[in-house]
Order: structure tokens, then C-alpha cells, then sequence
């Protein structure tokens, strides 16, 4: 779909709406990691590259997104919330889709496998970044709120505890993390070293998901407080 597309249907006169169409694409882009690294431990290689491609799909449909909510951006003094503080929201959301495509990339790339030693913490570990994902939506989706009611009120307070709750998951995501690089490093010198450094490399941008999704929810946060 082209620019000009996507705009005519979901901009209308607030900036708000977009933003948040665009977060619920990145996403279902980040989400598709949870069946693809099922399918990697199931060594489904038909399954993992159906779904790096519909995570490639997603992506695209989020990165024009993106485009057209900054090309149609108003300029304008009168916008309920500050140009900067929106396309620093909207960057932080694309960061977390760019990463949940070059992580599907990688292990389509390199066709990786994950050794049996992490397979259950793994898959616990990419959930909860997920889950942080979500939350970060989940707290963007009350934004038209904040702005109907001039950041005033008890939605503040609504939106200051889904953030709350948003750092709280990715503090988990972080224990979840350093238990599955630990079990790595006692096994490292069973396995090829460029299968470790790639392994630590898929690690570290799961972990991001989580990281951005925190950075999204930090950007409101400080919106909140102007």
C-alpha cells in the first residue's frame, strides 16, 4: 500500500491516531517471534521462514507507516503534544520491528539452532519481551486519552502504573537473560565458536525488544511530565 494510502484512512486531524496503528503493527511484528523460535526448536525450517517472511511483511507495513506519519506530521503550533516528542515515539517503535526483522533474518540466514540446555528458558525469555511490547502498546493506546483530557486527571495515573508495570517486565527480561548467557557459557567450549558469537548475538537483540519497548514507554513517561 502506498504513502498516500495508508494517510487517507488513518490520520484524519490528530497525529495520535497513527502513532498508535503504527505501535499495534510493530507489534504483531514482534510477536510473530514466539511461534518462529517454537518452530527453530522444532527445527521446522518450512514454519521459521514462513514466519521471518510474514515478520519482514509486518515490518514493511510499519516502516511506511512511519514515512507517511512523518512526511503529514503537522508543523503547526496548535498539536495537543510536541512534534519532537511524537517522532521520537514513532523512532523508538520502529527500532523495536527493525529488531524483531533482523533477528528473524539472522536465524533464517544462518539457520540456527538453539541448544537443548536453553530451549525452555528461551522460549519463556522471548514471551516476556513480548509481553513487554505489549504493555508498551498498551500504554501508547491511552495517548488520545491523555489528550482528550489535557494530560490532566486520573489518566495520568492510569498510564504511570502501565509503565510501571512496562519496566517491571523488562527487568524480568533481564534476569531471564543473564540465566540463559550463563548456561551458555558453561557449555561454550562444546560448541563452534561462531555458533557462540551468533547465538550471543540473537541473545542481546531479543533482549532489545524488551529494551525498546521500555524506551517507548520512558519517551510517554516524559511526555507526562511536561
Amino acid at each position: 500500500m502506498t504513502v498516500g494510502g495508508y494517510m487517507g484512512g488513518i490520520f484524519g486531524s490528530s497525529p495520535v491516531s497513527p502513532l498508535q496503528t503504527h505501535m499495534t503493527k510493530v507489534y504483531k511484528c514482534a510477536s510473530e517471534l514466539i511461534p518462529l523460535f517454537n518452530a527453530v526448536i522444532n527445527e521446522d525450517w518450512v514454519e521459521v521462514t514462513r514466519l521471518q517472511q510474514k515478520i519482514s511483511d509486518f515490518e514493511k507495513d510499519a516502516d511506511i507507516l512511519k514515512k507517511a506519519l512523518r512526511l503529514n506530521l503537522p508543523k503547526g503550533l496548535f498539536m495537543p503534544v510536541s512534534r519532537q516528542d511524537l517522532l521520537e515515539v514513532l523512532l523508538m517503535q520502529d527500532s523495536i520491528a527493525n529488531k524483531a526483522k533482523d533477528i528473524a533474518g539472522t536465524i533464517v540466514g544462518r539457520h540456527m539452532t538453539l541448544p537443548d540446555i536453553i530451549q525452555e528458558d528461551y522460549i519463556r525469555f522471548i514471551e516476556r519481551c513480548v509481553a513487554a511490547c505489549k504493555q508498551a502498546r498498551k500504554a501508547i493506546n491511552e495517548l488520545d486519552e491523555l489528550v482528550a483530557t489535557g494530560f490532566s486527571g486520573q489518566e495520568i495515573h492510569i498510564v504511570t502504573d502501565m509503565i510501571t508495570r512496562l519496566d517491571e517486565i523488562e527487568s524480568d527480561t533481564d534476569n531471564l537473560q543473564s540465566a540463559i548467557r550463563m548456561k551458555i557459557f558453561e557449555i561454550e567450549n562444546d560448541l563452534p565458536p561462531i555458533e557462540v558469537m551468533f547465538l550471543y548475538k540473537i541473545i542481546e537483540g531479543t533482549g532489545e525488544i524488551a529494551d525498546k519497548s521500555q524506551g517507548v514507554g520512558s519517551r510517554l513517561q516524559l511526555m507526562l511530565a511536561r
